[in-house]
């Protein structure tokens, strides 16, 4: 009996939980080393004291006690304990009744948990979920205020973009005119004086055009407007063709210009020719403008290739006036000239390297300057670009007049009186029968009942435009002619929406006559295909995100492409069916479900933008301007990818 009581008495004492016995009266009798622990009082201080002195609550305690009578037992009741020290602990109560042999109720005995840790981390959760809802809520207030301010920003961006844009087709529709008939002019017997006179008015109307083009490039690039091709095109061919523009003004200032082409650079690269053509023009005409002898050195160099991309380095070194080590950091800046008697002496707007610059770093690229006073610079510039098996004619070489020509009848859309009268002579000119149409209604009427080779059509008119009346003749008509689009305004110009609706070429105003000669002749005595634009699709979808995302899992890149496929013909119709109905909410709906698939799927960050541009006009209905030409984009891009996607999901399918 005596080794049971000594059992029983260990296993007590191994209790971490406190445990006390107490007698009817509510004094404690007995009681385990957790309960001194846990109140800082010895055995002998504890034992005959009444238990309920010893918490923050008595009465609560003396209930404890009263439960246990009443009920025989208690469960889980919280109760607080204080150490002699003042520290508190949380605890919860459970006792019973025990009793003698006979059932005597002889006391309680109660064992107590401390849930002190408990009740501070639920309490630290608590405060945690406060704290996060009142952050999320700031967040809100604060994602609600910058999305306010960047529709503010965007809306200001919008407005200044609408104004140069307008304020090119005004500037450029007057100087068209200008310019032409000073061409027109130079041509007729003149004294030396008038040839003078014109020669500097044609000066100063090529200038005039040099510096809005810088204007409204810039600000393309800065809003965003600018869009880059992927356009398979001859590298080789294009550097030299763009060198040869220079070749009358190096041999007037008795200059050597060297080309330096690196062979292994791949025959045929996709890329954007024209904003190549256009950063190469820029450094090459500075080049040519500050270097009064010596050389201009332009190179060409592959630096890395893989099998899809090969990173080429361009560079024009010039023998020139130099560039001081003070000016190297800010040449790239908006109006920057190395001096202030720099536009004096050579002239220009201190916008050419600025736009450089954005349109290198707008492609991905690099671009520095290295330069010594007096002694030359080296402007260099890194681009990546894609490989393509696509086969690339040349460009066609201005045409010269032949006999055959004389017998082209030409169809000019032009609404500007002046504008009609400068293709009148110029048409004349070049042995051309043409006739004028002053909107795109009365083109239609005219093509239906006469033969036409070519028709110039204008994009900005009234009753009808030129995008509405080329797809007019296209869909209705189903006439193949070939349509050359004209127009002044330069920043809106959507080359890819003139070639959706049907268009197979453009030339920006003021007309360059030799080059409108060579396009007229070329489109003239060519056949044109059946398709009316040959556009070569270039991949719209990259999977390299997607398999560093998945960590190449194929499981997993089957499952989103799986998932795109099933969701995009969805939203895709969604988005036409209520763009048509003019269900502004779902059409947000619809557009703001596609977005995010973009980037996943590799896709151009310009879809996005588009996509983006249609979300804003279905929250506020207003500038709705080529709404309709981005609904149709979208749709054709997002049906290009599913189909690339099914490719590619089939291969990955295959391969494992």
């Amino acid at each position: 009996m005596k080794t049971e009581s000594h059992y029983a008495r260990s296993l007590i004492e191994a209790s971490l939980d406190p445990l006390v016995t107490i007698s009817i009266e509510g004094k404690i009798t007995d009681m385990n080393k957790a309960v001194a622990d846990i109140t800082g009082w010895s055995r002998e201080d504890l034992t005959g004291t009444d238990f309920f002195e010893y918490f923050t609550e008595p009465q609560k305690a003396r209930e404890v006690y009263q439960q246990v009578f009443a009920n025989g037992s208690v469960s889980d009741y919280p109760l607080t304990i204080r150490h002699k020290t003042g520290k508190l602990t949380d605890l919860l109560f459970n006792g019973s009744v025990y009793k003698d042999s006979r059932g005597k109720v002889l006391g309680v005995v109660i064992v107590a948990r401390d849930i002190t840790d408990q009740k501070r981390i639920a309490t630290a959760l608590k405060e945690a979920i406060v704290f996060a809802e009142l952050a999320t809520s700031i967040a809100e207030d604060a994602k609600l205020k910058a999305e306010k301010a960047t529709v503010i920003a965007e809306n200001a961006v919008k407005a200044k973009q609408q104004f140069l844009s307008n304020m090119s087709h005004e500037i450029r529709t007057p100087m068209n005119a200008i310019i032409g008939f000073t061409k027109v002019l130079l041509k007729t017997d003149l004294t030396g004086k008038q040839k003078e006179y014109l020669t500097a008015i044609k000066l100063s109307g090529d200038s005039l055009i040099v510096l809005i083009n810088d204007i409204l490039d810039l600000a393309k690039v800065d809003s965003g407007k600018m869009v880059f091709e992927k356009t398979p095109f001859k590298l080789y061919s294009s550097i030299s063709a763009m060198l040869h523009l220079f070749q009358t003004k190096i041999q007037e200032k008795n200059l050597e210009l060297i080309k330096e082409y690196d062979v292994n650079i791949p025959d045929v690269i996709a890329g954007d020719p024209v904003r190549l053509h256009q950063i190469i023009l820029n450094l090459v005409s500075n080049a040519v403008k500050f270097t009064n002898n010596g050389k201009i050195t332009v190179g060409v160099t592959m630096i890395n290739e893989d099998s899809e991309t090969a990173t080429i380095k361009f560079s024009v070194a010039d023998t020139g006036i130099g560039i001081p080590s003070n000016k190297l950091d800010r040449i790239f800046e908006n109006f920057q000239q190395a001096s202030s008697g720099t536009s004096r002496l050579y002239g220009g707007t201190g916008l050419g390297l600025a736009i450089v610059k954005q349109l290198v770093e707008s492609q991905g690229g690099t671009i520095s300057v290295k330069s010594i006073l007096d002694e030359g610079s080296v402007f260099s510039f890194i681009l990546k670009f894609q490989k393509t098996n696509a086969e690339v004619d040349l460009e066609p070489e201005l045409l010269e007049v032949d006999k055959d020509s004389l017998n082209i009848n030409v169809l000019v859309v032009e609404d500007i009186t002046l504008n009609q009268l400068l293709m009148r002579t110029l048409l004349d000119d070049f042995g051309f029968q043409h006739e004028i149409a002053s909107n795109g209604k009365i083109a239609i009427e005219k093509l239906q009942s006469n033969n036409f080779d070519v028709v110039l059509m204008d994009l900005q008119m009234p009753v009808m435009n030129g995008f509405e009346a080329t797809e007019h003749i296209r869909n209705v008509l189903k006439s193949s002619i070939p349509i050359i689009a004209l127009t002044a305004d330069v920043t809106t110009v959507d080359l890819a929406k003139c070639k959706t609706v049907g268009m197979n070429d453009y030339i920006a105003k003021p007309v360059d006559e030799k080059l409108l000669y060579s396009k007229i002749v070329g489109f003239a005595k060519k056949p044109i295909p059946q398709k009316y634009v040959e556009i070569i699709k270039m991949k719209c979808t990259d999977l390299d995100y997607l398999t560093r995302r998945t960590k190449a899992n194929p499981v997993m890149m089957m499952e989103m492409i799986s998932a795109y496929l099933e969701q995009t013909p969805t939203l895709i119709e969604s988005m036409k069916q209520s763009f048509k109905d003019k269900d502004w909410s779902l059409l947000y709906s619809s557009v703001h479900k596609m977005i995010p698939s973009f980037s996943i799927m590799g896709m151009s960050v310009d879809f996005e933008t588009m996509a983006k541009r249609v979300q804003e006009f279905a929250s506020t209905q207003i500038h709705a301007d080529g709404i309709p030409d981005l609904v149709l984009q979208l749709e054709t891009i997002c049906n290009q990818a599913c189909s690339e996607l099914l490719i590619d999901f089939n291969r990955i399918k295959n391969e494992n």
